[in-house]
């Protein structure tokens, strides 16, 4: 089985340069994060934009779903930025064909304590076990895109 992984920014990839104010998005570290895990199935790693989540547009949000569409893998993991991934997974449920999971981080995966990897390891699984569908991996559980929502209080992602 081979999965591909699409990044687009978010917090997962964001650089700061100051403590938590100015900041731009990077470079993904998803491939380090994969090779450190010692991974044992094929994967490939694009990326589609880079953008916190918030300064994605609806134009962009098009530009995502024509290349899934447009890949030939069954089995895909998008990292996207936690404040717009649910609207994000909304747009890609016209995706019937593929396993669709969508995971990101509340910190950069820069930083000692970021979510980032442990995400993206259960995003990783669930791409691997669930149905073709849109799903969101955060917080150590899956989520349908249409019942689930951002509580930014408590800094994770609950059912609505």
């Amino acid at each position: 089985m081979k999965i591909k992984f699409f990044t687009v920014g978010g917090t997962i990839d964001k650089i700061y340069f100051d403590r938590k104010n100015d900041y731009q998005v990077g470079d993904s570290r998803l491939s380090e994060i994969l090779e450190g895990a010692h991974i044992g199935f094929e994967y490939e790693c694009e990326s589609i934009l880079k953008k916190d989540s918030l300064d994605i547009t609806d134009e962009d949000r098009q530009t995502i779903l024509d290349r899934i569409k447009g890949e030939e893998c069954r089995h895909v993991v998008i990292t996207h930025g936690t404040d717009t991934m649910v609207q994000t997974a909304r747009k890609l449920q016209s995706v019937s064909d593929k396993v669709i999971v969508l995971t990101g981080s509340m910190e950069p995966s820069r930083f000692r304590s970021s979510d980032a990897e442990f995400n993206t390891g259960c995003a990783i699984t669930a791409v691997q076990l669930l149905s073709p569908g849109v799903y969101i991996a955060m917080n150590g559980r899956i989520f349908d895109p249409d019942k689930v929502r951002k509580n930014v209080d408590l800094n994770r992602f609950e059912d609505v």
